[in-house]
């Protein structure tokens, strides 16, 4: 088939594109600008010959790529967890509801028949420690998380234009996405990196990663094209485990990264924000600790059940955590490397 992937440059869309092309599909690639060698060369280098450019919030754009294709994966987001400023927030989130809507009119008008959308386990509710998992006919309720509005608010967008239209909608809903294959770092890459950098040194809070790596992600998208599946489908790792544990498993590969040696009592959540701002000043890295991420997260975890993947998509986790986490340390290192002059 011939597949449509929206944000190919992105960590996730890059490796979508590789997966279509390796299980023998005809991949066209949209980024923002073909003229942006730098986000379209590393597309060329795994075989995809179709780069065309593509605003996903303008629609007539969107119907032309869509043309001539089977299915159109939009995988295409804005992913930050602290967008400076109001401006940043609604873009935002109009990125994510309008591109949404865009994708389904998009598709319908261009006469394909399936999209399959990239959402997140940010659209299903953080629950207490010992609540039973949640699965995809659940949703988030609590949006102060900026990106976790936008992300409820995109795909029940998608849904509510699919209902208007023939075309068959699959989501799929991925944990903090690891692995190698990207071009810049993500906040999810970003909680790696800052752990390498000694983010848990002291100590860690009681939460959890819904981790998954990227390879797996980009097959539940293949899986998704190529089946007779409608509906939601939750993509993490069998095994979530706590961000002491993440620490704990990445000095085991480099023993040169501080584990967290405790865990730190929630009484110390509210301070969270002020001492991300000086681990920040201190080693570097990204922000990643907000007032309103402490609040949704506050004794609760993310737990979820894969059920619905493994018996109606037939995925199953292909990567160990372990492997994941050190190719996604390598990639970091190689990305942060000088890059030598050319003669």
């Amino acid at each position: 088939m011939k597949v449509l992937v929206t944000g190919a440059n992105g960590h996730l869309g890059f490796n979508v594109c590789k997966a279509f092309l390796e299980a023998g599909h005809d991949v066209r690639a949209s980024i923002r600008s073909v003229d942006d060698r730098a986000k379209s060369e590393p597309l060329r280098a795994i075989g995809v010959t179709d780069i065309v450019g593509l605003n996903i919030r303008a629609i007539d754009p969107f119907v032309d790529a869509c043309r001539g294709i089977d299915v159109l994966l939009h995988v295409a987001a804005t992913y930050a967890m602290r967008p400076d400023g109001a401006a940043a927030e609604a873009a935002l989130i109009g990125d994510s509801v309008e591109g949404a809507e865009n994708a389904i009119r998009a598709a319908a008008a261009a006469g394909v028949s399936k999209v399959v959308l990239t959402s997140s386990v940010a659209t299903l509710p953080r629950v207490p420690h010992d609540a039973p998992a949640t699965t995809e006919a659940d949703w988030a309720s609590d949006l102060a998380v900026p990106y976790f509005r936008a992300k409820v608010e995109g795909e029940k967008a998608a849904w509510k234009a699919a209902e208007n239209t023939s075309v068959n909608l699959v989501t799929i809903l991925p944990g903090t996405i690891g692995g190698p294959g990207f071009l810049r770092t993500t906040p999810s890459i970003d909680i790696i990196e800052n752990i390498m950098r000694g983010s848990l040194r002291f100590g860690a809070p009681n939460a959890n990663v819904p981790y998954i790596d990227v390879r797996d992600v980009a097959v539940a998208h293949v899986l998704a094209a190529t089946r007779d599946v409608t509906g939601r489908f939750i993509v993490v790792n069998d095994h979530v485990p706590s961000l002491r544990e993440v620490s704990m498993l990445m000095n085991g590969i480099d023993p040169t990264v501080r584990a967290a040696p405790v865990l730190f009592p929630d009484l110390l959540l509210d301070a969270a924000p002020a001492l991300d701002w000086a681990r920040f000043k201190l080693f570097g890295g990204a922000r990643m600790v907000s007032r309103e991420i402490v609040a949704t997260m506050r004794g609760k975890v993310t737990k979820v059940s894969t059920a619905r993947a493994k018996t109606e998509l037939g995925w199953r986790q292909g990567i160990p955590i372990d492997q994941s986490l050190t190719e996604t340390m390598a990639a970091i290192r190689a990305l942060r490397q000088p890059r030598r002059r050319r003669p």
